[in-house]
């Protein structure tokens, strides 16, 4: 690929202007990925700030053994790979399955490989493209209608599982934590609305307006869209080091700076929301020793208290090396899906979803990032998003949270609403 470097001084807008109209050019494209850190802080930092574009197919995957395959198209090192894991990847690593109904129709993977990449930076851009554009792109970047935040007009939300349905769900998992079947259980629940005509590129900025994270991203593929605002990482792979940095306990934030930091400190000392870290981080130490060399995971800091807009969570940093015979796709499968999105025992926590759950969950839950030339990659855990069916109309989001024996079922509710807040705030 062929390099040009734009310093900030050198544009005619402002580096912001310069990449919403570069969002707006994108979304004219087949495909187009893009990945936003939102210049927050965190622990490793969050996603590399890029978007990427092709008018090409995305990489076709066999129904079986796509992880083999993602592994022939990581060694070929032609050029980055963007794309996502979904949930119900699970049966091709455990002996899963999903039988839900699923009216979005995501594929079950989704990889390409951009023919051009913009990389966003505080003091200016760089464009690398493929032999078959050239430096016009600047041109016709700038000649791009600067797009704005925008909610829609009217969307009606329709609850799949209602508040009745919910708790009653949530006593069945206590019963089943009694029983000794499974310890903790992610349960979730699916919010939707048909024939909802939202414009989604507009409606992803309003989200970012709503709710800035660290991994959140936007994709848009045969007419399917993901708008994500996600404060998780599942997995980073930087040179052969491995970071995962499971979220496990939530706070509303505050609306004095008192109360803020008082809803923090009560977040830290929370005995049940100790407990759910503890428990996923145990977790997720054991899936990472699978890929990683003898001794080398170590937990980097444990119930850390951090605050995003709507929330404080509790998030713990576990690391690890990879053995030198493994690879990212080792790590993937050895850790896939994340731990803070079944509960423990994995596979146990796993099968009960199945059971208790009545969406299947694509998608949601599953992992949107990326992978490098150096074969190091980047993937978020897709929760607090927005999927959009654009041929059929059908918008979904799913929200969920740990249960536990001591789980209050009312609050667990009120927890799923406070972390879809964010969404309900601009659809509504």
């Amino acid at each position: 690929m062929q390099t040009i470097e734009l310093v900030a001084a050198d544009l005619p807008v402002s580096l912001d202007e310069f990449r919403l109209k570069a969002l707006a050019w994108a979304d004219t494209f087949k495909i187009a990925a893009y990945y936003n850190p939102n210049n927050i802080e965190y622990p490793h930092q969050g996603f590399k700030h890029f978007l990427a574009v092709s008018d090409g197919e995305a990489i076709s995957f066999p129904e079986q053994g796509v992880f083999e395959k993602l592994r022939q198209e990581m060694k070929s090192k032609e050029s980055y790979l963007c794309g996502y894991l979904s949930y119900d990847l699970k049966n091709q690593i455990e002996k899963l399955e999903s039988r839900h109904p699923d009216n979005l129709n995501f594929p079950e993977i989704l990889f390409f490989r951009p023919a051009i990449i913009l990389n966003f930076y505080s003091t200016g851009i760089t464009i690398s493209f493929s032999p078959d554009y050239n430096a016009s792109i600047i041109d016709t970047i700038l000649a791009t209608v600067t797009p704005a935040a925008r909610k829609p007009e009217s969307i009606e939300i329709q609850q799949k599982v209602s508040k009745t349905a919910y708790k009653a769900a949530v006593e069945t998992i206590k019963t089943r934590i009694l029983e000794g079947d499974v310890y903790e259980m992610n349960y979730c629940m699916e919010f939707f609305s048909w024939q909802s005509g939202i414009d989604p590129l507009p409606l992803y900025l309003s989200l970012m307006q709503e709710s800035p994270t660290p991994f959140s991203g936007y994709l848009k593929f045969n007419g399917n869209y993901l708008l994500c605002a996600s404060p998780e990482r599942y997995l980073k792979k930087q040179d052969k080091a491995l970071i995962s940095q499971p979220i496990k306990g939530t706070k509303r934030r505050g609306i004095t700076p008192e109360e803020d930091q008082q809803l923090k400190l009560q977040l830290r000392q929370d005995e049940k929301e100790l407990a759910e870290n503890m428990m996923i981080v145990d977790l997720v130490r054991n899936d990472l020793s699978r890929s990683c060399t003898i001794g080398s995971v170590t937990v980097e800091e444990m119930f850390g208290v951090y605050g995003f807009r709507q929330v404080w969570q509790m998030i713990s940093t576990v690391t690890g090396e990879l053995k030198p015979e493994n690879d990212l796709v080792d790590a993937l499968k050895g850790s896939f899906p994340m731990g803070s999105m079944t509960g423990a025992p994995k596979i146990s926590a796993m099968q009960i979803i199945e059971e208790l759950e009545v969406t299947k969950r694509g998608l949601y839950s599953g992992a949107f990032g990326y992978i490098t030339q150096e074969q190091d990659g980047d993937f978020n855990v897709v929760i607090r998003s927005i999927q959009y069916n654009s041929n059929t109309g059908y918008l979904s989001f799913m929200v969920g949270s740990a249960i536990t024996y001591d789980s209050d079922p009312e609050k667990e509710y009120e927890e799923c609403l406070l972390k879809a807040q964010a969404i309900f705030n601009v659809l509504k």
